[in-house]
């Protein structure tokens, strides 16, 4: 058994727990079948508790625990404790009712990483935006929709951002696409800001940031923005996030991911330079 360290959120515990769960099932040569059964439900059930993408219930894990011959309350207590915590809010299901269902999981999920590396085609990442910036991105892409949505929306891209401040924050390493710099969302003022803020940004530790310029041509995420998040358990596989019309898609499957990582890695080799960065950003913002 093992446990998450102490600052990562119930997303990443309930995927810990999932997968210490899928190992004891597999070493007591148990089908999912069978111990879908044996907790009154199915199949697809048991995969779902195993990938941590639903709630667990504490009765259900005792159920498994002794199914699977955990049966000793010292060794069964580690993994309840980890139900409790699993089960715990996060702050971002406060604003359940202004966020997609489909977004939620990548809050928690950038909440419990250790590495986020993205890359961006059209838009400044949520997480380096000023508030400005923010609201127009958000403004843009729901237009008719209730001001108070909007700040709401604002307020939680603003929150996600308290990740890189952290005392245990993760490592982010971001390439934008000349094109999103270059792109005045919200007029010309609030995209000079931006960019200033980038400036700024680049000496946080933490923080890596290259640009994809346009005199590149074709590289090798031309199909689209992704970001790839990596977290401290080596339990946990690596996950590729896509964010599509109405929707998004999470991977988690190696093949995919390796496509993925072979990709990014291409993109920062072919990329501006970190150190050459900040005057290329300089160089935009002094043209608007």
């Amino acid at each position: 058994m093992t446990t998450p360290p102490a600052g990562n959120g119930p997303t990443v515990r309930r995927i810990l727990l999932g997968s210490q769960l899928r190992r004891l099932r597999e070493a007591k040569g148990v089908t999912r079948e069978q111990a879908g059964y044996h907790i009154r439900g199915s199949e697809s059930k048991i995969s779902r508790l195993e990938l941590g993408r639903v709630s667990f219930k504490e009765r259900d894990v005792e159920d498994l625990l002794t199914l699977y011959g955990v049966t000793d309350e010292v060794e069964r207590a580690p993994f309840l404790a980890l139900v409790r915590e699993a089960n715990q809010q996060g702050w971002w299901q406060s604003y359940s009712d202004v966020l997609p269902n489909w977004f939620q999981p990548y809050i928690g999920l950038e909440e419990s990483a250790t590495l986020i590396r993205s890359y961006e085609l059209q838009f400044i990442p949520g997480l380096l935006q000023t508030e400005d910036y923010a609201r127009a991105v958000i403004t843009q892409g729901n237009r008719g929709v209730a001001k108070d949505v909007i700040e709401a929306r604002v307020a939680v891209r603003m929150n996600r951002q308290k990740v890189l401040t952290r005392e245990n924050a993760p490592r982010l390493w971001v390439v934008i696409d000349e094109a999103a710099l270059r792109r005045p969302i919200g007029g010309a003022k609030t995209m000079k800001a931006q960019l200033e803020h980038l400036v700024e940004l680049m000496s946080t530790p933490s923080l890596t940031l290259q640009v994809m310029p346009f005199d590149f041509g074709g590289h090798s995420a031309e199909g689209g923005a992704f970001s790839i998040l990596r977290f401290p358990e080596s339990d946990i596989p690596d996950v590729v996030y896509i964010e599509v019309l109405g929707g998004a898609h999470y991977l988690d499957r190696r093949e995919d991911v390796d496509r993925y990582m072979e990709a990014m890695d291409r993109l920062c080799v072919d990329s501006t330079t970190p150190a050459r960065t900040a005057d290329v950003l300089r160089k935009i913002a002094s043209s608007l």
